[in-house]
């Protein structure tokens, strides 16, 4: 029997597994939009197209697999751009499905025509226009390969409304072979050998996790490697949850704003082995500086990442949980005639002995309610068994500092791209995966703004989500530099104009607290997480707090400036 182009794609995602997709629909999808009701796969109406596609985001992070999000074309798919992108900078999986004018309207400057391909061709791991019917099924099963393989990264297919409508015979292939794309998953024995030896040898060695380790689902080995041959590991903001965050091994996050104990550690290392991160600026700090005593091993699927930002002196291209495990076999065979921990005590001391000394700390010597005060409430009162979105700017940061994470896939928050307006939809998307988890959105005041609408989203879905809003009436993180680089110029920072966010709340049919005095925080907390509906809850935090430590941009990371 023949189908048409909508109902093969639903056809495609039902055989993917997919059980629900996030979208708005407009004229050059509603053919797609037709048979949805006919499909088993759910559908979730957002407020705006940003809206899906970050949802879809917080459901791969939080589930590991790819998230789908349908838009119309033109402004619908434009619409999405900046998500992709978040998408991308971040290697989440995810596919997106844009309606299209048809084939035969393409390069008229048609009604709602743009050419998103050529668009998003910058920010996605790659993207289809679909010019054939028949090719339909096999475009799909490839975009879904590929978004998840490799480096996993947004895939587009652009979808033109003719195609929708012709019929073809639905075969959804077994496999997919892509001569063009054939990413190395195995290491290679000779390099992990290489790494084993130079662990032997290290003295000061150090783990540097990413957000790669979470992606292939390698934490567990990551965690063996670390407990095991007694090395203090540190991470980066896409990392948190690869290895326990209450473990005294763990020295929390590095770069701009990581901890005492993690900067110095780097600064001292005779070895780092870095595995699934990119060497990002807000990591490295001053390149020349970085690691300066230190061998490097770099761990990392994408080839292109490796040497990009920083000299690496043994490459080791494979997917991290291969790698990893191959680590652990090799270094199994070590353990009844190699004292790690003896051999590493000397160093583990004087690391945990930066961490008492300096630890992550602010001043509470106000009446006032302290940001950090607010996140530590929000660990304790959950015991770490949350999962946490967050906003980005200063809420992003004390996020990061405060809360302890312990499991993977538990931090959902725009590291590459910094987009403000993220948290919100991730925390819808991951909500609808886990419906009986506490999902909590870490804000500002500025970046919940942005995305705001979907409020009515979660409230029409079910979807219990809480807000807790750090609100210091500012744009605080660019307020901050404002401060301590520009001489107080708060040029444009100020938000004093608000929405009364209680109100607002309740306007959508969710639950509105306020919290203006410390003594409140923690029982209005318990209270708001009790709720079986979406809450907001907006806490008055001190105006102008900072972030610390803190390292300048372009200083290296011993150069930090602490509370």
């Amino acid at each position: 029997m023949k189908l048409t182009g909508a109902q093969i794609l639903l056809k495609c995602l039902e055989e993917e597994g997919v059980d629900v997709m996030f979208g708005f629909p407009g004229g050059a999808v509603i053919d797609i939009y037709d048979e949805i009701p006919k499909s088993s796969v759910e559908h979730i109406l957002v407020r705006h197209e940003q809206g899906a596609i970050h949802a879809a985001d917080g459901y791969a992070r939080a589930t590991g697999r790819v998230g789908v999000c349908l838009v119309t074309s033109g402004p619908g798919a434009t619409n999405t751009v900046t998500g992709i992108a978040t998408a991308y900078a971040d290697s989440i999986p995810v596919v997106i499905f844009t309606g299209q004018v048809p084939r035969a309207l393409i390069g008229n400057d048609a009604f709602q025509e743009v050419d998103i391909v050529g668009i998003t061709r910058p920010c996605t791991k790659h993207n289809y226009l679909v010019q054939d019917v028949n090719d339909l099924a096999r475009t799909v099963k490839q975009a879904f390969y590929l978004a998840r393989t490799g480096r996993p990264g947004p895939v587009l297919v652009d979808l033109p409304k003719d195609i929708q409508q012709q019929l073809a015979e639905f075969k959804y292939p077994e496999e997919v072979s892509m001569r063009s794309y054939k990413p190395t998953k195995m290491p290679h024995i000779g390099q992990i050998r290489k790494v084993v030896k130079l662990l032997k040898k290290a003295k000061r060695p150090l783990i540097y996790s990413g957000g790669g380790v979470i992606t292939s689902g390698s934490h567990e080995e990551l965690t063996w490697l670390g407990k095991t041959l007694h090395i203090p590991v540190t991470s980066t903001l896409m990392g948190l949850g690869a290895f326990p965050g209450d473990d005294g091994l763990f020295l929390g996050m590095l770069g701009m704003h990581g901890t005492y104990a993690a900067n110095m550690a780097v600064n001292n290392c005779d070895l780092l082995l870095a595995v699934g991160a990119r060497f990002d600026d807000r990591v490295t700090g001053k390149v020349d500086t970085f690691a300066p005593n230190a061998t490097i091993v770099h761990i990392d699927v994408d080839p292109t990442s490796i040497q990009k930002n920083v000299s690496v002196q043994v490459p080791l291209v494979a997917d991290c949980k291969p790698a990893l495990a191959a680590l652990k076999a090799e270094t199994e065979g070590t353990l009844d005639e190699y004292d790690w921990a003896a051999d590493h005590k000397e160093w583990v001391d004087k690391v945990q002995g930066w961490a008492k000394e300096h630890p992550l700390t602010y001043k509470d010597d106000t009446e006032g309610i302290k940001p950090q005060y607010v996140v530590e409430k929000i660990y304790e009162i959950t015991k770490g068994d949350a999962i946490i979105a967050t906003e980005v700017g200063q809420n992003q940061m004390w996020a990061a500092q405060f809360y302890k994470y312990n499991r993977p896939n538990t931090l959902l928050t725009s590291g590459g791209l910094g987009t403000m307006g993220y948290g919100f939809p991730a925390a819808m998307g991951a909500q609808r995966a886990f419906p009986d988890k506490l999902v909590i959105d870490i804000a500002g005041d500025g970046s919940i703004q942005m995305c705001i609408q979907e409020m009515m989203t979660v409230v029409c879905n079910k979807l219990p989500v809480k807000i807790v809003i750090l609100n210091n009436g500012y744009l605080g993180m660019v307020r901050q530099w404002q401060e301590l680089f520009y001489e107080k110029n708060y040029c444009a920072t100020c938000m004093d104009a608000q929405p009364d966010f209680v109100k607002l709340a309740e306007a959508y049919g969710a639950a509105g607290f306020r919290v203006t005095e410390k003594k409140d925080v923690e029982k209005t907390l318990r209270e708001a997480f009790k709720v079986d509906k979406p809450v907001i809850v907006d806490i008055r935090v001190e105006k102008e707090e900072n972030v610390y430590p803190m390292v300048p941009a372009g200083a290296s990371l011993t150069e930090m400036l602490l509370v």
